[in-house]
């Protein structure tokens, strides 16, 4: 019995994983916007907050994704960069900052929930971005606020 949970429960994160990058790719399709060659901003690389732990992070399915869409990936994660530098190499561009993330990029990925992405100045990520979208990973944000301050924002599991 037990182990039928573990798997029903492993399917279900794969099919959210999936779904989620699902999502990405139909509000660039939908907007005419190939992801190839778009700069695409991430927060948080890392399995959970107050970790530099990447391995099994599902973070990780979703800038594979963004790399095989040839998207141009940003990363910031307040502990997590060098193993993300470790792993991907030259496929990524890791930063100091999490606005410097965002420089004309046409999208924002939230995949931590590191407490400094729970608060942010949403008019800053605004006023970086190419285009006022974010695709929120781990529900960090009000969707109705999100829709007030202008913002296309998907989420997870809503």
């Amino acid at each position: 019995m037990r182990a039928n949970v573990l798997e029903a429960t492993l399917l279900a994160n794969e099919l959210q994983k999936k779904n989620f990058c699902r999502k990405i790719k139909s509000y660039y399709t939908s907007n005419s916007l190939p992801l190839a060659h778009k700069k695409i901003a991430v927060w948080g690389a890392a399995f959970k907050a107050r970790t530099d732990d990447i391995r099994e992070s599902a973070a990780l399915d979703v800038i594979d994704f963004l790399i095989k869409e040839e998207a141009k990936v940003f990363v910031f994660d307040p502990k997590a960069n060098d193993n993300v530098k470790q792993m991907y190499g030259s496929q990524v561009t890791c930063v100091d900052d999490p606005y410097e993330a965002l420089n004309e990029a046409f999208g924002l990925c939230i995949l931590t929930e590191w407490n400094q992405f729970r608060h942010p100045d949403f008019d800053k990520i605004g006023s970086k971005l190419l285009r006022k979208v974010i695709f929120d990973g781990r529900n960090l944000y009000d969707p109705t606020q999100m829709t007030d301050l202008g913002f296309a924002y998907y989420s997870i599991g809503r």
